[in-house]
């Protein structure tokens, strides 16, 4: 299984303020309060999509900030709520909170959606305080503002394609040759004692995963050299890239060599057996017969697979060998579920957690969601408005959490970055 991860930034909007308005139209010179509410902010929501392989697009562009809502307007009118912003990623992508390594989600149904931040929601007009004893309100809600994060994006996924063959038949230097991948090379049996994957990217949105498999040898479908390890690896992939050196050195016959590799796939299970490959013919640059290369192709594209005369060495015929893999994964169904190998404890992102209040030394101090929330729509410079504030802090609770620690006339208050004297 291969991770690619991606850190990436996010932010939702921050909702529009709402408006301080008055009817003042022909004969109508004391109209009342007509002041609209603000919209609110662009959410960030992320959506899982088969038609992404890997999060290759997330190395050019890091940043995801939702617009704001727009301010409200004299007349009643509201201001336009901002547009979401949805983040596309692969099925199986994981999404973790880097302050605290938690996981958001993990999104491994194709379509799946979940909104990871809200935007803030709207401040009211001043419509909406007008009283029997206030009708001439003269202030409005502020929008609340919106959040940011940093978040890890994670795909666990498999192999697209699977490099498969005998050991040193190239497959590891074919890997290293089309991708990033930087797999160990050398000239040994069991070079790669596990799967090494790479991404392959072809331009115009093609790439896929490659996977270079460990070497199989004959008796593998028996536990061979880590044979049913090996070949579970195989079984997960859609397309098989089955490399044969064709010159033969140190080996058998590459015809017999195909064929006994395709054995111990079939008797390994007929699922195996069955999925579609391509044949690499490797180091066709230190042949110097034509005709055994020419009989080669001819006598293996008779079983219905096409053949790719190709040297890794030199990288000829690379490019036109992982062209037609592209093309042919377009028609290969994924997998329904990417395995999950690890017990998951999945958490909300909660930015939305109310409000704390304690003492510390001789201040006492309102903290948390909520709080921001209401300090944010709280116009401090204008009386109505401050009274208001204290109203609804009454209301809620956080008075009484006050006097329950012993506030007394004049002591000090830190609501949030804000401080006022306590006043009963």
């Amino acid at each position: 299984m291969f991770i690619d991860s991606a850190k990436i930034f996010i932010q939702s909007g921050d909702g529009g303020n709402g408006a301080v308005s008055f009817r003042r139209e022909k004969y109508i010179p004391d109209g009342g309060p007509d002041g609209g509410d603000g919209g609110r902010g662009g959410d960030i929501i992320f959506r899982a999509s088969d038609s992404l392989n890997t999060l290759l697009n997330f190395r050019y562009k890091r940043k995801f900030v939702a617009q704001n809502g727009e301010n409200g307007q004299k007349a009643n009118r509201s201001g336009k709520s901002a547009t979401h912003i949805v983040v596309e990623v692969p099925v199986g992508t994981v999404l973790k909170d880097i302050e605290n390594d938690k996981i958001i989600a993990d999104l491994d149904e194709n379509g799946q959606e979940l909104i990871v931040l809200k935007g803030g929601r709207g401040g009211k007009g001043n419509r909406h305080y007008a009283t029997s004893t206030r009708q001439i309100p003269n202030f409005a809600q502020s929008g609340v503002k919106g959040d940011s994060m940093w978040i890890r994006l994670e795909l666990k996924l498999l192999g697209d394609v699977g490099l498969v063959g005998y050991p040193n038949v190239g497959k590891s230097t074919i890997l290293s040759k089309v991708s990033k991948a930087r797999p160990k090379i050398a000239d040994y049996e069991f070079t790669t004692l596990s799967p090494q994957l790479g991404v392959v990217s072809l331009g115009e949105g093609m790439q896929f995963v490659l996977a270079d498999i460990p070497g199989l040898i004959e008796g593998a479908h028996e536990g061979a050299g880590l044979g049913h390890q090996f070949l579970r690896h195989i079984e997960r992939t859609r397309l098989i890239i089955h490399v044969v050196d064709i010159s033969g050195y140190g080996k058998e016959e590459p015809i017999d060599a195909y064929h006994k590799i395709n054995a111990e796939l079939s008797e390994y299970s007929k699922v195996l057996g069955e999925k579609p490959q391509i044949i690499a013919a490797n180091k066709c640059d230190v042949l110097e017969d034509m005709e055994l290369i020419q009989h080669f192709v001819k006598e293996l594209e008779s079983t219905g697979n096409k053949v790719f005369p190709i040297s890794a060495t030199t990288g000829e015929g690379l490019r036109e060998l992982m062209f037609y893999a592209a093309t042919l994964l377009k028609d290969i169904p994924k997998p329904a579920l990417y395995d999950r190998t690890e017990e998951e404890v999945l958490f909300t992102v909660d930015k939305d957690k109310g409000y704390d209040v304690r003492k510390e030394n001789d201040i006492f101090v309102v903290e948390g969601k909520r709080a921001e929330r209401i300090l944010q729509s709280t116009n401090l410079s204008d009386f109505e408005s401050m009274g208001y504030f204290q109203k609804t802090i009454r209301r809620i609770g956080i008075i009484d959490a006050l006097e329950d620690l012993g506030v007394e006339e004049g002591d000090t208050v830190r609501f949030v970055d804000f401080e006022f004297e306590y006043r009963r």
